[in-house]
Order: structure tokens, then C-alpha cells, then sequence
């Protein structure tokens, strides 16, 4: 289930994200180099995030099935600054914008599995969270933006599978604002969240496929 258009057009707006933003329609993926991006993805990225993106690491993110317009946006920003993080920075710093698409294309195309939860009865805390909110203390729920199976959108990230601890130190950092673009809507939300929501929404994501 995807999030409703209405829906969607807030959290965009809330990003500061544009709908024009996609190189290509839905399900259409550009053409790009992407003998380019497996050299520079061997040479920069397989360390922390996985020869084809599937980051063991727990403190990397896996880029495996990711949208690629999103990988590409993320890039952009460290390069520019308004995502910080010195070794990302360096890593995007020679990057033309082709070869930032290049790569997007290239990961969203590797395979990603979902992670058994570790602890149920936390992951039933994340559960709830995310496709429920917490009406009381004015969390939205997470499946609105990110859809019902986590897979985000042309615009929003995939959230399916992914690296708990990542999803933790993501959303404190939003809390904090520490995490310095994508900021506005997510801090709202990251802000009102308990530690155990933090850790129960994380867990239960990363088993989503």
C-alpha cells in the first residue's frame, strides 16, 4: 500500500524535496553508466557498505534496493554540505552528478533481504509504531510517508531491511538535529519518540521485505 497522494505531497513539502526531482517515471529507471558506478562503488563504497550494498556493518547503511533518486539526492548533499559527514564528504567531493545518478541506479538494481527480529516483543512495539503512530503523544505513523511495506517512494527513502542501529542513530539525529538536511518533518516526529519506540521501530523495519 502506498502512501495517499495528499499524504505524500505533505511529507515532500515538509522535506523540502520537489516531485520533479525523479530523473525518470515510476518503475523507470534512467539509463546510466553503470560499469562507471561498479568502479567507483569497488573503489569507495564496498568497505561499509557491502560489495553490492547489502551493509552486515550495523553501522552502515545497506544502499541494496534503495531508490535511486534518493541515493543520488543523499550524495548531492554531502558533497554540498548540507548533509554533513567528513568521510561522506570526501567520498562525494569528485562526484559528477551523473556518476551520483549512476550509482543510485546501480544499487536500487541489488537485491536486499529483510533481518529476523532479534527481540518479538520489540519488534511488536515497532510494529505499532509504524503502521499506527502513537495518537497520544502526536507520532504519526511511519507507513504514511514510507507506505505500509516500508518501501518509500521516488522521493522518500526505503526503510525495508534495513540496518537497525542505522535507523536508531538516523532518527536521534533528526531528534537532535544533528542530521542536517531532510530535517523539518522528521525532527517533528523523531522528537516525540521514546527510546523504546526508537528501538522497537528500528528492529521491526529492518524485518520488513
Amino acid at each position: 500500500m502506498k502512501a495517499s497522494t495528499s499524504t505524500l505531497a505533505r511529507c515532500v513539502a515538509g522535506l523540502g524535496l520537489s516531485l520533479g526531482f525523479a530523473a525518470a517515471g515510476a518503475g523507470e529507471l534512467p539509463k546510466v553508466d553503470l560499469a562507471r558506478a561498479a568502479e567507483i562503488s569497488a573503489a569507495r563504497c564496498g568497505l561499509c557498505h557491502g560489495v553490492d550494498g547489502d551493509s552486515s556493518s550495523p553501522l552502515y547503511p545497506r544502499l541494496a534496493s534503495q531508490h535511486h533518486q534518493y541515493i543520488a539526492k543523499q550524495l548531492a548533499d554531502f558533497k554540498a554540505g548540507r548533509r554533513k559527514s567528513d568521510t561522506m564528504a570526501s567520498m562525494a567531493t569528485d562526484l559528477a552528478p551523473e556518476e551520483m545518478l549512476a550509482l543510485g541506479v546501480y544499487f536500487e538494481q541489488k537485491p536486499t533481504k529483510p533481518r529476523p527480529a532479534r527481540d518479538v516483543e520489540l519488534a511488536g512495539v515497532g510494529r505499532y509504531i509504524f503502521h499506527r503512530g502513537n495518537e497520544s503523544s502526536g507520532v504519526p505513523a511511519c507507513a504514511g510517508c514510507h507506505g505500509e511495506a516500508g518501501h518509500g517512494t521516488d522521493q522518500l527513502p526505503r526503510l525495508a531491511g534495513q540496518v537497525p542501529r542505522y535507523i536508531e542513530d538516523q532518527l536521534r539525529s533528526f531528534n537532535k538535529r544533528e542530521r542536517t538536511n531532510d530535517n523539518a518533518i522528521m525532527h517533528s516526529i523523531a522528537s516525540k519518540l521514546t527510546e523504546l519506540e526508537v528501538k522497537g521501530v528500528a528492529m521491526y523495519i529492518s524485518s520488513l521485505e
